[in-house]
């Protein structure tokens, strides 16, 4: 099977993710902001066992295409869980941590590392 891009990876991710009943599925492009991964996907669920079951059908359905995560985290407390598949970084809340965390505000509101370096090129140098 040929390497699938983050777009496509995190395309099939957001389709197994709707086929579970996952809420208000996001999939932002970050690689401009960030050199972490090019793609965070993010999603709610209204329970903990929802978390869990969400999570567990990302990586097994992944894995029956060869695909595995290069970590995971958050299956223990099942509020957060974070599958790491390098290019593509899955974030599965629960939604009161959703809520608290807001992480799709804060990867939105980011500036890239492009207009970062600029503004940081166009400061004025600290006088001595």
């Amino acid at each position: 099977m040929e390497k699938l891009t983050s777009a496509e990876l995190a395309e099939k991710i957001v389709a197994i993710l709707e086929d579970h009943k996952a809420k208000d599925i996001e999939n932002l492009n970050i690689c401009e902001k960030t050199s972490l991964a090019d793609r965070f996907v993010i999603c709610s669920a209204s329970s903990a066992t929802q978390v869990k079951a969400l999570a567990d059908h990302v990586v097994y359905d992944l894995e029956e295409e060869g695909i595995v995560p290069k970590s995971s985290e958050g299956f223990e407390s099942m509020r957060w869980i974070c599958l790491d598949y390098v290019d593509v970084v899955v974030h599965i809340f629960h939604e009161e941590e959703r809520q608290f965390y807001a992480l799709s505000k804060l990867w939105k509101n980011k500036p890239s590392e492009e207009s970062q370096r600029l503004s940081e090129e166009q400061r004025p140098e600290a006088e001595s």
